[in-house]
């Protein structure tokens, strides 16, 4: 037997120790026996074997046919008492949806430990309960590997606390875990219900065929004016029973956990460890990582990892080396899963922001939470729901006749007397193209063409007030007479051979201003002939720019002056819409985010007076805005340098304002307003902001950020995420991004520009030939 912290695998059979007799546990001993009958596997559990304090047990036919790989036996076991469903349904606002093709299947936790204890003695695992595993201490100094299976509140994690460094995030809402006799057997359900507190929901479903799971959520403040905490669990849960009572069919609500103290209400505990091994002790299950209950998967994760590390301890030279496999290889599969977990957890936190939808759109929501489902996803399992659904949205969007059955990209949008075709948008995509302001013949070709791809809306980049005002030398600008018959040029262009409407941005650059184009360094001063700036106070962009001038009367005067004659210049022109710059960090972004915001005046200080000159501007422009077109207001709502600058909190309240003014749509970017910003990427990583400003503020809004397939701006539109999805990147790379969609979702109704149409048609032929061809293989 080796020494403690060798790490080396010197003899061929190993003396393992596992500490934790759940599911993670048993199935490692039962893996390490199989790959060798001769390693002396001892499982330690403190409970009796009978104990357990979980109901059911949810996992997926791709974890069911990994464990039929690793352990045909106990799989055939297992699957015998499975409880399949194949639906989901939703109790919202009195309404009962249901969706089909989502495939689950369950287990009572308790028979799983049954079964898999079966085979751990079947293949000579010693089982030792009712013992102390509190110190793993003493098994690292007797055993060649120890494995700590111990759950959330691992004692062995927590006795190298140092070492694991676990990042534990205490979740909001408060849960107890239940189980009914009520027959949920005919779908996973959720059941939504308003109670004189606030609202409390659940999660249930079969495991059995007479018992079922009932997980009993709701909101911290609900929790507490129900007085749950000073309950005991009879009580709590008779006031649970009371709450889902025509739910229940006359069925009690039962505890399992009689051991626990009060009423058994917990916080979830999303757990995750820089490291899970340590010399010869590795870490398993919930120990190393946690999977918020809403998405089932914690016993997939634990099961998986078994496999993976008895695999590398079998395959790998030593200890060390199989350590590193194991994590490398299961962390990454932890992360994807943590990431939808968290999606997941996150949505039932906010549910209430999302209860007021209609209960079509409100399924769609919960469906797609984790974003691990998406929109044509949910077409394979459920055709004809989905169908229904997209028929529901494009009624609501006032389309009819063949229209109802298109995608929700392809939903018409009204703001003011402004009516889009569809809801994609050319998102503002800086060109520097531009000479003393003036657009060239880059620019119309640039926006022309994707005006013809056949996106509803198309945005010209931030063009700028004045002079001073622009970002860099190639920046263009609306403050001289040869920048108005340029645009004007462009604009007629696309209002007589496109359907598209095209949107002026305008802004002014702040200290971010006299820089260099985009591609010779972003945000770096000129190496020659820089201009003054100015900004809401001296506050640099960073050390090698210079410091703005803090704007007095005057200035704010101008600048709005400028403001307003820019959006003259831009009417005049012909441009159906109008946006104001208030994001990444130029002038009047600079005014919102604290980080940038020092003036101890009317226009510093708390959010209203911060938002005072944004607004200003906005008034004036309004003013001089025809009453028909809209306006939009871009922001940034998340400045990522934590709470001293605008938080997604804030961001609410600064759309609340916004949209008390009269802003017509919110386009909620984030970020760059700060050098220091650490921004989380992702795909939709932007999308969460839009979500939360639509649906707490009641205000349109526009999604942007990594957004590039059709499946991203279909799931943001039918959840109500947003109401415009703008892409950027995508448009750079295919002018017709919007024309080529619509190919592949096979719908028709887009309109191809006259001359393009034999090449229309050949793309579409092509595309019933592939999905032909795919049908047959």
């Amino acid at each position: 037997m080796m020494g403690v912290g060798e790490g080396k695998k010197e003899i061929a059979h190993m003396k393992v120790a596992v500490l934790g007799g759940g599911p993670a546990g048993l199935y490692f001993a039962i893996s390490m026996k199989l790959r060798d009958a001769a390693h002396e596997v001892t499982v330690f559990e403190r409970n009796r074997a009978d104990d357990t304090f979980g109901w059911g047990v949810v996992l997926s036919a791709e974890t069911l046919e990994n464990l039929s790989r690793n352990d045909p036996v106990s799989a055939v076991w297992i699957k015998k008492h499975f409880a399949y469903w194949d639906d989901i349904a939703v109790i919202h606002d009195g309404v009962r949806t249901v969706s089909t093709g989502h495939g689950f299947c369950g287990i009572g936790r308790k028979r799983l430990l049954v079964l898999l204890q079966r085979r751990a003695r079947e293949l000579g695992v010693k089982l030792m309960f009712e013992t102390d595993i509190a110190d793993p201490k003493t098994y690292m100094e007797t055993h060649d590997l120890v494995v700590a299976a111990d759950g959330l509140n691992s004692r062995a994690r927590n006795t190298f606390v140092d070492v694991f460094k676990p990042d534990i995030d205490t979740r909001k809402c408060k849960f107890v875990w239940l189980g009914t006799n009520q027959k949920f057997d005919d779908a996973f359900t959720f059941i939504f219900e308003k109670t004189e507190h606030g609202w409390v929901w659940a999660h249930a479903y079969q495991f059995d065929s007479d018992t079922a799971t009932f997980i009993v959520e709701c909101s911290e403040q609900t929790w507490a004016a129900f007085g749950f905490g000073a309950m005991t669990q009879q009580e709590s849960i008779a006031v649970c029973e009371r709450i889902f009572q025509k739910h229940l069919g006359g069925h009690a609500l039962m505890t399992n956990a009689n051991h626990i103290r009060g009423s058994a209400w917990i916080n979830f505990p999303r757990v995750l460890c820089e490291r899970w091994s340590y010399k010869n002790l590795a870490l398993m299950g919930d120990a190393a990582a946690s999977a918020h209950f809403s998405i089932g998967s914690g016993t997939k994760l634990a099961l998986e990892s078994a496999v993976a590390l008895a695999e590398y301890v079998e395959s790998e030279p030593d200890l060390d080396a199989a350590f590193r496999k194991y994590e490398d290889a299961r962390r990454t599969e932890v992360l994807k899963l943590q990431s939808a977990a968290r999606n997941s957890l996150e949505w039932f936190e906010e549910v209430e922001r999302y209860l007021g939808l209609d209960p079509v759109q409100f399924n769609y929501s919960l469906l797609t939470r984790s974003q691990r489902i998406s929109h044509e996803n949910l077409r394979l399992r459920d055709a004809e729901w989905l169908g229904r659904a997209e028929e529901w949205f494009q009624r609501q969007a006032g389309a009819g006749g063949n229209s109802l059955r298109r995608a929700p990209m392809f939903a018409p949008f009204k703001l003011r007397d402004m009516t889009l075709n569809n809801r994609i948008v050319v998102s503002p995509m800086a060109q520097y193209k531009a000479v003393d302001g003036c657009p060239t013949d880059w620019h119309f070709t640039h926006y022309a063409e994707r005006a013809k791809g056949g996106a509803g809306l198309v945005y010209i980049e931030m063009t700028c007030v004045s002079p001073e005002g622009r970002i860099t030398p190639g920046c263009p600008g609306f403050y001289a007479p040869e920048h108005e018959a340029a645009w004007k040029r462009l604009v007629d262009f696309v209002h007589a051979e496109t359907e598209a409407k095209i949107c002026a941005q305008i802004g002014h650059s702040g200290a971010k201003g006299s820089t260099r184009l985009g591609w010779e360094g972003t945000d770096v001063p000129l190496t020659s002939g820089n201009w003054p700036i100015m900004s809401a106070s001296a506050v640099a962009w960073s050390l090698r720019n210079q410091v703005p001038k803090a704007m007095d009367r005057a200035d704010m005067d101008l600048v709005r002056d400028q403001f307003v004659a820019s959006a003259e210049m831009a009417d005049r022109c012909g441009f159906d819409m109008l946006e104001i710059h208030a994001a990444h960090g130029y002038l009047l972004s600079s005014f919102i985010t604290p980080v940038t915001n020092q003036r101890t005046d009317a226009y510093g200080g708390s959010l209203e007076n911060r938002m005072r000159y944004p607004l200003e501007i906005f008034r004036a422009v309004r003013a001089a805005w025809p009453s028909g077109k809209p306006i939009s207001m871009r922001i940034s709502a998340n400045d990522w340098v934590g709470i001293e600058g605008v938080t997604p909190a804030d961001a609410v309240e600064i759309a609340r304002l916004l949209h008390e003014a009269g802003v017509d749509i919110c386009d909620v970017s984030a970020g760059q307003t700060s050098a220091a910003a650490k921004p989380v990427y992702g795909r939709m990583f932007q999308t969460p902001f839009s979500d939360r400003i639509r649906n707490e503020v009641g205000m349109a809004t526009m999604a942007v950020g990594n957004i590039y397939e059709p499946d991203h701006v279909n799931s943001i539109l039918m959840a109500g995420r947003a109401d415009l999805v703008a892409l950027a990147r995508p448009h750079l790379a295919d002018p017709y991004w919007t024309l080529h969609a619509a190919v592949t979702l096979g719908d028709r109704g887009v309109k191809w520009p006259d001359p393009y149409l034999p090449g229309r048609d050949q793309l579409y032929r092509l595309a019933e030939r592939d999905a032909a061809a795919g049908l047959k293989v």
